[in-house]
């Protein structure tokens, strides 16, 4: 027998427990074991709830019982929770966790502790929720040297983008209503603005290019400011709008990794991964390129991750899997301005300025069917450049948008 902590009955401790219950005879059979979960650890009360007689209030019953050995850690953010997850893996237990936040910022230092304690520290569920990511890029990619990985990461965004380009409304009212639909949360800073994208695609870099990427050493820019003229010339163009996390090989050791809003070909796959979902595109120098698509988030989704992660860590209990990357050095990630893409624009400025900054290109114009776009609005794609090619070369110009193009 296995027993296991869960660290927080939010939605996703929650979600992990009704799981392990539903499915516990096929779980005991995948894992070769019986698992149950013996503590659930939470300041608040669950009266009503059937692990009421699970849940407790002291994180060191947890530490101190030598017959806990793996700890789900669904507490979330970075202070509390790295310190339970740090005094679990000194205690000797494998930790499972959905915590993007404290992978992302603390993950190295987490997964040495692992690796000497001769434990698990497994994160599955933090970056796809529900979609297997990290395994095939740790397990079934590895014979390929892997050149690139970009994808839809987080279902706010994703949701809030179809409906502009679906419903013709504008951001504001769009996120109002995923709000009410519980798809954005009250604060929803840290999807909108790009956030959250960015700690899953620096989990992404780190597992891909071997060294960690440190969340405030990448360019991210959310969809705030993504309006409807953007959408409309982005079909006109051929295009949809989605905001895309990206990490890139260049040469001499260096990566290019960042979150913006790009314009998709309607002939992508990406281009139809549409509302809540999310889809990681993965390029390997021998596979070419493969997409995971599926639900990103979500109670049970990622819950199915973590279950996953938890049967692989008592799987692992004597023979500990190896995951992890080594320290980056000065100048690892490279300034995004640096990075080369083709671009869209979309401008105020007459044609005489466009010719001289950009000779000729495909220009179309708007004939004012929403407000502020006037009949002397155009949008046109570049060449590829670098953005700091871009600014120089748009100095003279009203540029109203701007955004890659993939």
């Amino acid at each position: 027998m296995v027993n296991i902590a869960i660290l927080g009955f939010g939605t996703v401790g929650s979600g992990v427990a009704e799981v392990m219950e539903e499915n516990a005879v096929s779980i005991s059979h995948n894992a070769a074991e019986d698992i149950r979960v013996k503590y659930i650890v939470d300041i608040r009360d669950f009266p009503d709830s059937p692990f009421a007689d699970k849940l407790i209030r002291d994180f060191e019953t947890v530490v101190s019982d030598p017959d806990v050995q793996v700890v789900v850690e669904t507490i979330g953010g970075r202070k509390a929770a790295y310190e339970y997850t740090k005094r679990a893996l000194e205690a000797g237990k494998s930790v499972v966790t959905s915590n993007k936040e404290l992978v992302a910022s603390r993950g190295h230092e987490l997964l040495e502790i692992a690796k000497r304690k001769n434990v698990n520290y497994l994160f599955e569920a933090s970056v796809g929720g529900g979609i297997p990511i990290i395994r095939p890029i740790t397990q079934c990619l590895t014979a390929n040297e892997i050149d690139e990985i970009y994808g839809i990461l987080n279902g706010t965004t994703n949701y809030i983008l179809t409906r502009m380009i679906t419903d013709g409304a504008p951001f504001g009212e769009i996120l109002k209503d995923a709000q009410k639909q519980g798809y954005a949360e009250a604060d929803p800073t840290a999807d909108i603005e790009g956030y959250d994208a960015a700690r899953k695609i620096c989990i992404l870099a780190d597992l891909c290019f071997g060294q960690s990427v440190d969340p405030e050493s990448i360019g991210v820019e959310g969809i705030s400011g993504v309006t409807l003229e953007d959408i409309e010339y982005a079909r006109r163009l051929g295009y949809k709008i989605k905001l895309l996390g990206r990490a890139r090989r260049l040469p001499g050791g260096h990566i290019a990794a960042y979150v913006a809003p790009h314009l998709i070909s309607k002939t992508s796959l990406l281009s139809n991964v549409d509302g809540v979902m999310n889809g990681i595109v993965v390029h390997g120098n021998a596979l070419g390129e493969c997409m995971f698509y599926g639900a990103g988030a979500g109670k049970r989704p990622t819950a199915s991750a973590v279950v996953a992660d938890i049967i692989d860590a008592v799987k692992h209990r004597r023979a500990r899997k190896y995951l992890g990357w080594e320290e980056s050095g000065p100048g690892y990630v490279v300034d995004t301005d640096d990075v080369s893409s083709r671009w869209f624009l979309r401008t105020g400025s007459g044609l005489d300025v466009i010719g001289r900054a950009f000779g000729n290109v495909r220009l179309i114009s708007y004939p004012g069917e929403y407000p502020g776009a006037g009949p002397d609005e155009y949008a046109f794609a570049t060449p590829e450049m670098t953005g700091r090619e871009l600014a120089a070369r748009t100095g003279e110009m009203e540029v109203r948008s701007r955004f890659r193009i993939l």
